[in-house]
């Protein structure tokens, strides 16, 4: 399942999506430019990844009558072409490199450069029958702020970890006044991000519905209502193997093996999980 929506209202959920008459789009991401392709055609476009190509890039997937755009997950390049696609009525799927990358694999495709990228995703987007439909677009902004504090707490384990390993006095004392600093840090920016959502009052509801949970503190019922809009319309087994605490099997004819959690949403599997960097803030 991929996530996509066509412009920027939606319902959370997923969507069957019929075979596409028009042609289906994919754009191969880097930090400076945009390649795209048209999926079965030999139309190619390269563009600037700046305000002024995403329009000459919409201009052009208006004038070959594309209605669906796929794009690779990149390290956020991506989120800027994104959202003016989707402001402009396009149907835009985000796909996971993984995915892509499966899709390649199974067409025995070893070659590897922007223009095959962009051909592969545009077959990649073509072919999708299910498409998740995108979170709530005012979250993006609070995904952004919450990974700044994630990473902020990722820094004070490194540093309370350094500090096990000092013996020398003085640098101690500077390992513990930073690791107080970082501390009053990340609750100054924890304040701010909880006060900036609780403005919006469903999500306001939501967070204060999630943090009643027993064990679910604000910060985790933070992360649920962020990194996890779907919370609340799919049902439990699902809501597992989107955090990544599912047991899969890992079976085959006679051999039984060993059930694990995996995959998921790295960042809010962090949060949740027991043994994640998330218990070693405090």
């Amino acid at each position: 399942m991929v996530e996509g929506t066509k412009g920027s209202h939606h319902k959370e959920g997923s969507t069957k999506m019929s075979k596409h008459t028009t042609p289906a789009a994919g754009i191969d991401t880097g930090k400076h430019k945009l390649d795209v392709a048209l999926h079965g055609r030999k139309d190619v476009l390269q563009v600037d990844n700046d305000d002024a190509g995403h329009r000459q890039l919409s201009a052009w997937l208006r004038r070959h009558r594309v209605e669906r755009v796929g794009i690779e997950a990149s390290g956020g390049y991506e989120r800027a072409v994104i959202t003016r696609l989707r402001k402009d009525g396009f149907i835009v799927i985000r796909l996971q490199p993984l995915q892509v990358r499966a899709y390649a694999d199974f067409r025995l495709q070893r070659a590897k450069n922007d223009k095959i990228d962009a051909v592969l995703v545009a077959a990649c987007t073509a072919e999708a029958k299910t498409i998740r439909e995108a979170p709530d677009p005012r979250l993006e902004p609070f995904a952004e702020h919450l990974t700044f504090i994630e990473q902020i707490e990722e820094d004070i384990v490194r540093f309370k970890t350094r500090r096990e390993a000092v013996r020398d006095a003085k640098l101690c004392r500077c390992l513990d006044r930073e690791i107080v600093r970082l501390k009053a840090w990340r609750a100054l920016e924890l304040k701010q991000l909880t006060a900036k959502l609780r403005q919006h009052q469903d999500l306001a509801h939501r967070l204060a519905l999630a943090a009643s949970v027993d064990g679910v503190g604000e910060r985790t019922a933070l992360a649920f209502i962020i990194r996890a809009p779907e919370l609340g319309n799919i049902s439990r087994e699902q809501a597992a193997a989107l955090v990544g605490l599912a047991p899969f099997d890992d079976d085959s004819a006679e051999r039984h093996g060993q059930r694990q959690i995996a995959g998921g949403r790295g960042r809010l599997r962090k949060s949740v999980y027991p043994r994640s960097i998330s218990k070693s803030f405090g």
